[in-house]
């Protein structure tokens, strides 16, 4: 059984998603992939996980790195869980490119390589956005692209962790809304 609470962020409504075993949802109101993976089947109802989940947030949307652990259940792919894992180990306030996370799935996977589109495909796909920062994610050459919640949402939240760049540009084609 999965369970649905709400946040208000200053980006805007945040829907969360749990079951028994952690946080398995975290979607911006309206942004891609909405719920896509949230059972038919849930109730609204206030878990520990939820609380965990709020008080991460609330010390994120002041500034302040979170120091609250919130558990985590990945529903996905064995690559796509292997990424989003790559993903909740990027540090608070640093950035990593996709070719980057394609390098150490190589390395882990002891030289088979891997794409850097494919690992686009399954950051694109993370239903836990903020606490598994996608949106710390960006082209090698700075472009900012790929983020589901929005290229606008991905700027603000590089720039509240102090990891925008001035390289940094969205490109004319992106991939996101």
């Amino acid at each position: 059984m999965q369970y649905i609470s709400h946040y208000t962020s200053p980006l805007g409504e945040i829907l969360l998603a749990a079951d028994d075993i952690g946080l398995t949802g975290l979607w911006f109101e309206g942004q891609k992939y909405f719920a896509l993976y949230l059972d038919q089947e849930h109730e609204e109802r206030e878990i520990p996980v939820f609380t965990l989940a709020k008080q991460w947030l609330n010390m994120y949307f002041a500034g302040k790195e979170p120091d609250v652990n919130v558990p985590l259940h990945f529903i996905g792919t064995p690559f796509q869980n292997e990424v989003w894992e790559i993903l909740a180990a990027i540090p608070y306030g640093k950035t990593v490119t996709y070719g980057g996370i394609a390098k150490q799935l190589t390395e882990k996977h002891g030289g088979k390589r891997m794409s850097a589109q494919a690992v686009g495909g399954a950051v694109g796909r993370n239903e836990i956005s903020i606490i598994v920062p996608c949106h710390r994610v960006v082209g090698k050459n700075g472009s900012l692209t790929g983020y589901a919640g929005g290229i606008d949402k991905k700027t603000v939240l590089l720039k509240l962790e102090g990891a925008y760049e001035d390289r940094f540009f969205v490109p004319k084609h992106s991939t996101a809304p």
